[in-house]
């Protein structure tokens, strides 16, 4: 059975789909961004760092919310608009990461250089766990 997953900890969805959805132990997390989980403004304009940690925080609140953590990821998904901000992005998801993956094993990573659907946004992230 496939059971969606939803959160007041991350964004509420602007358009048709799911903060997440559950299929057995397989739970996606549709990309976030740096916004308020409260508000849903757009946080940190131009602070890719700033952004990422937001972005992150928000990931995490959905695969809480779909009985996951970060350990249980297996792949995350980055989108990037600026090349330049690699580096920058790739420094906090790995504090990131570190904080919060004990088991040794990183998850995978794919980072893409895209437009992004709003304006103020300089990265999104989507994940995949396997649960159990």
């Amino acid at each position: 059975m496939k059971t969606e997953v939803r959160t007041t900890g991350a964004p509420a969805p602007a358009w048709v789909f799911s903060q997440g959805v559950r299929k057995g132990p397989i739970l996606q997390v549709s990309g976030q961004g740096p916004q308020d989980p409260e508000t849903s403004e757009y946080l940190y304009p131009g602070d890719v760092k700033a952004q990422t940690l937001r972005t992150l925080e928000n990931v995490r609140a959905v695969l809480e919310a779909g009985g996951a953590t970060v350990e249980d990821v297996v792949m995350f998904r980055v989108y990037l608009t600026k090349r330049a901000d690699f580096g920058l992005m790739n420094e906090v998801y790995g504090e990131f990461i570190d904080k919060h993956v004990q088991g040794g094993v990183k998850p995978c990573r794919t980072t893409i250089f895209v437009e992004l659907p709003h304006e103020a946004m300089l990265v999104e992230i989507d994940a995949q766990a396997v649960i159990g």
